[in-house]
């Protein structure tokens, strides 16, 4: 028992960076900085640490935090207090942000030569804004800690996450009224602060565009 004790005494004591893995370091080592440790309000739970993702793998084998580029982490902490300033008691919540192009592959070669590939970035044409540290896959929890419900879970590659044409998945009880509301409250707080949602994906909320992720920022390999 005291072999237990001073071990978790010992770990008290390391220092968070020595506890990091080394992708996250690596991503510190680039310029991305950790959302957790600029606003520990915002809730992280990447989706990709657990097998149950449209891929059925494990893809983060050593990254449980979210990283951006500093630029994006700006509007991101405007992101959650403009949601405050609405409801005070609800938080942002973030699935993915930060994602190394060797990870973008691994989803690619799941999705490639399937009618799912319209959902994934093809790496061989640059990827998209997560590879840059320039997206964020995001949604709202509520005053108990619980999603607000979207119509979807989040990773739900089909019509029914896309956002062009809600009031028909409304009509045909394919989403809630209230599920609307939801995504309708999300990407206003989010477009507030400078993100651009995706059509194809309620949850995903771009800082800029691809050409102009090429021209000023380096992607991850």
């Amino acid at each position: 028992m005291k072999y237990i004790y001073y071990f978790l005494l010992v770990l008290w004591f390391i220092p968070a960076s020595a506890q990091k893995s080394e992708t996250a370091k690596y991503l510190e080592s680039i310029g991305l900085v950790n959302i957790a440790e600029a606003d520990s309000s915002i809730v992280i739970d990447l989706m990709y640490t657990r097998a149950d993702n449209f891929t059925g793998k494990v893809l983060y084998e050593d990254l449980h935090e979210a990283y951006l580029h500093p630029d994006v982490l700006k509007g991101l902490l405007q992101a959650q207090q403009e949601l405050k300033k609405h409801h005070p008691a609800y938080r942002l919540i973030v699935y993915d942000a930060a994602r190394p192009m060797s990870v973008q592959q691994q989803m690619w070669n799941v999705v490639k030569g399937t009618s799912k590939n319209i959902y994934v970035s093809n790496p061989a044409r640059g990827g998209g804004l997560h590879n840059y540290g320039l997206a964020v896959d995001i949604s709202i929890l509520d005053e108990t800690g619980h999603p607000l419900p979207m119509g979807t879970k989040v990773d739900h590659l089909g019509p029914e996450a896309h956002i062009t044409h809600e009031a028909a998945l409304v009509q045909s009880g394919k989403i809630t009224k209230q599920e609307q509301a939801n995504r309708l409250l999300l990407r206003s707080v989010m477009r507030t602060a400078g993100f651009r949602a995706l059509s194809s994906e309620w949850w995903h909320f771009n800082w800029c565009s691809r050409q102009e992720a090429k021209q000023k920022y380096k992607v991850i390999p």
